[in-house]
């Protein structure tokens, strides 16, 4: 052979060398695949790679699913998935935890509550392992909170509760959140110690408030299933009603000091009115007295005795005035 002939197969060597080495990661996965009894093509592999798919992530899913014996998913499931920018591992783990523990979760359902957010494989354990949600929630600094219902004699009670839920795989696409389980309990709570007669009868039986919040049916349309609601405090707060009462009858009493004064003013504006109107009068006696002696209607002795009768009446007035201050 020529010179010629031993370029060539160098060329040819080297160029084979780069694709093994470029290809060496697709053949492990495709032996890794193929020795786990889940063939897949090295074609499709390298395909994978040039959709910008992670062909590791869909062979280990794929693996993974088949092993447990989720057969039914297909390796064009995963990638279409993951294209759909799901978690591909994590609907896997999922859907196997859910299998085992007998929970019927189908692979479009998996697919679509991963899509919309949920963390599907901690849904899938509080399925198995029911979690305790506080009612209400403590506060940041770890403080405990209460709920404040009021019985029908106006003592108010300050609860807590503990529900016991456990994920309804079925309603977690488009189900209410824990917030709105803590909020329902809480009126549920309320409403029952405001239908009770008396604080005693609460703090008696709490087991009467749990029974009354559960006959409601809090769970409806919301992601979780409640399986207990537990009274864990109950402390008597403020008298309620004595408060009500007190505020109601300070309420009474300025409006009743307010009528009085409206009163008082009416009759300090009708007495000046009267004053007014004696003076009026008083001032037209004099104009009457000159009339009259004008006319001839009285005499002169008359008007005399008339300014004496006067006089003396404004004396009398002045002493009587005197002898009252004076006691």
């Amino acid at each position: 052979m020529g010179p010629e002939i031993y370029l060539l197969l160098i060329v040819l060597g080297i160029i084979a060398l780069i694709l093994l080495t470029i290809i060496g990661k697709f053949i492990s996965l495709w032996f890794q695949a193929f020795v786990s009894g889940t063939p897949i093509s090295l074609f499709n592999i390298v395909g994978m790679s040039l959709r910008k798919i992670p062909p590791r992530v869909i062979v280990s899913a794929r693996i993974n699913s088949f092993k447990a014996g989720l057969k039914q998913i297909s390796v064009s499931d995963l990638e279409t998935h993951f294209m759909a920018g799901g978690n591909v591992i994590a609907v896997v783990q999922a859907m196997i935890a859910a299998d085992k523990a007998n929970i019927p979760l189908d692979w479009k359902r998996a697919t679509a509550i991963d899509l919309a957010g949920r963390d599907l494989l901690e849904a899938v354990r509080t399925s198995v392992n029911p979690k305790v949600i506080d009612c209400p929630p403590q506060h940041s600094q770890g403080k405990p909170s209460y709920i404040a219902g009021v019985a029908k004699d106006g003592i108010q009670l300050l609860c807590r509760a503990r529900v016991t839920v456990r994920t309804n795989i079925v309603q977690l696409v488009g189900g209410a959140t824990e917030e709105t389980i803590i909020a329902r309990v809480g009126e549920g709570i309320v409403g029952a110690i405001g239908g009770t007669d008396t604080y005693n009868e609460v703090l008696e039986s709490p087991q009467r408030i749990s029974k009354l919040v559960l006959e409601k049916g809090l769970d409806s349309q919301t992601a979780f299933e409640i399986l207990s609601i537990d009274i864990a405090d109950i402390d008597v707060g403020e008298n309620i009603g004595a408060t009500l009462r007190t505020k109601k009858a300070q309420a009474d009493m300025e409006i009743a000091r307010a009528e009085a004064e409206k009163r008082r003013a009416m009759a300090v504006a009708a007495e000046q009115e009267w004053t007014a109107k004696v003076m009026e009068n008083q001032a037209q006696v004099p104009l009457a007295m000159a009339e009259a002696l004008k006319t001839g209607h009285i005499g002169y002795y008359d008007n005399l005795k008339f300014q004496n009768l006067q006089s003396d009446t404004e004396m009398r007035s002045s002493l009587g005035k005197e002898n009252k201050g004076i006691k």
